[in-house]
């Protein structure tokens, strides 16, 4: 089965840079991205492509050699469905905030939109493509919606999680440690695996591409982040033993990092993981688990938020500690809003913690982030639902520039590792800085020994104060 036509439902940050290097490395299928989001369409179609709505390194340029080529984006769902032979679905997943599974469960009201808009508009055989982060057996219930409300049409599910780091998406779509592809054991479900595999197999090699039923494609995407985030609380647990035992976490990472059995990666302390994975993922684990009466095993994944949510309030509560038991009416700045680096992606980002905890302590926050605007910060404090509009926009000041968010703080508190904050010229930024100026190293990113020489008063996440 040789695909000529696919279709992206979704133009967030799986589907716009997964389709973009489908589309470059695949000039030979049309590929459409579709979203009801005409603002967004709108900035993935700005003939400046710096503008374009997601900010990945890279992704810029691949964008520009194939949109109009082969890549389009547009809001005209419908006629993408009708179009396409093989459609992905890639829209939000976020976790319930109401009714049975708050909190926890996946929220999968978009999914089963688009399951019925495909087939209310499909007059001809699909396969229809899971991208988005789903639990276990959702594949079953688009099948059933489709089977049932559609217009006789056949279709075939697959399963295709992405595995994309923020920051590195564009490398890790160009060189994947591997594409899990899940389909149906039939001999049609077959053929929609193989389509599926011939298109991945235009750059990726095949021994990297691995195919497996519906179920173990699905449940693997959960588990993997749910491991990668239990590392980084694992570290995080031991930062604050470290804290008190005057050794080094940083010192401590390396030497269990150099056993070839655990390995380096996932093993940097600091305030804590963010983004739109991990913490969704591992609830959503958590809710499987406690559907299932495996109470136990839902405790323990549990137990990796609930340490990550501690951290972030530890680290908060340090500043306030450190700073003379009050920030009432003092000036904090915050360097980075971003969950990490090289992303404008601020979806559960430690920031937005660490703020509404000092803005509770009348605290002053003045925020810079390379490429964070103004309007989703306020947009994410809004979000979270305890703090009044007046009140935030009386505590919060975004600058442009570094010096100036800078100049007559109290201290500072580095909240995303941007490689560029390292560079910046800190004898200036503390002579400019209220005295005694503290800092405090969210990320582990600053050279301690330089810091205290030029004056601060300097502490990171993992070593002694």
């Amino acid at each position: 089965m040789k695909i000529n036509s696919i279709c992206c439902i979704g133009a967030g940050y799986v589907g716009g840079p997964t389709m973009a290097i489908i589309a470059q490395k695949c000039p030979h299928i049309k590929v459409t991205v579709v979203d009801i989001n005409a603002e967004r369409i709108a900035a993935w179609n700005d003939p400046d492509v710096n503008n374009i709505p997601i900010y990945e390194p890279g992704l810029s340029s691949l964008v520009a050699e194939a949109r109009d080529r082969n890549l389009f984006f547009s809001t005209n769902v419908d006629k993408a469905i009708d179009e396409a032979e093989m459609i992905f679905i890639s829209v939000n997943t976020p976790t319930k905030t109401y009714g049975l599974g708050k909190g926890m469960a996946a929220d999968l009201k978009f999914i089963e939109l688009c399951a019925r808009q495909i087939a209310s508009v499909a007059k001809n055989n699909k396969i229809v493509v899971e991208k988005s982060t789903l639990p276990v057996r959702t594949a079953e219930t688009i099948k059933n919606i489709l089977d049932n409300t559609g217009n006789g049409v056949q279709f075939q599910i697959l399963s295709n999680p992405e595995f994309l780091a923020e920051g590195t998406a564009v490398k890790d779509l160009q060189n994947p440690d591997r594409v899990l592809i899940g389909g149906i054991n039939s001999v049609e479900g077959e053929k929609a695996i193989q389509a599926l595999v011939e298109i991945y197999s235009n750059w990726v090699p095949k021994e990297n591409i691995l195919t497996t039923n519906l179920w173990s494609s699905e449940l693997s995407k959960l588990t993997a982040n749910a491991f990668l985030a239990q590392r980084v609380s694992s570290i995080n647990a031991i930062s604050e033993l470290c804290e008190k035992t005057e050794a080094n976490v940083d010192e401590v990472a390396k030497a269990i990092g150099m056993d070839s059995r655990i390995g380096s990666k996932f093993l940097k302390s600091s305030v804590g993981f963010g983004g739109s994975c991990f913490q969704k993922d591992i609830l959503n684990l958590v809710y499987i688990a406690k559907s299932y009466g495996l109470n136990e095993v839902a405790d323990y994944w549990e137990q990796v938020v609930i340490m990550n949510n501690h951290q972030k309030r530890r680290f908060a509560r340090n500043i306030v500690q450190t700073l003379y038991n009050t920030v009432s009416g003092k000036k904090i700045t915050f360097l980075g809003w971003a969950f990490k680096k090289d992303t404008n992606d601020t979806r559960e980002s430690a920031a937005i913690n660490v703020a509404e905890y000092l803005i509770n302590e009348q605290a002053r926050i003045s925020v810079f982030d390379p490429k964070v605007r103004s309007k989703q910060i306020f947009f994410d404090l809004n979000c979270i639902g305890t703090l009044e509009t007046s009140e935030i926009d009386k505590s919060i000041e975004v600058f442009e520039d570094v010096y100036s968010a800078c100049k007559n703080s109290h201290a500072i508190a580095i909240l995303t590792e941007w490689e560029e904050f390292i560079e910046y010229d800190w004898q200036r930024i503390y002579e400019e800085m209220q005295k005694p100026a503290f800092i405090f190293d969210g990320r582990n990113i600053l050279d301690s020994k330089k810091m205290k020489a030029i004056g601060f008063n300097f502490s990171a996440v993992g070593t002694t104060h």
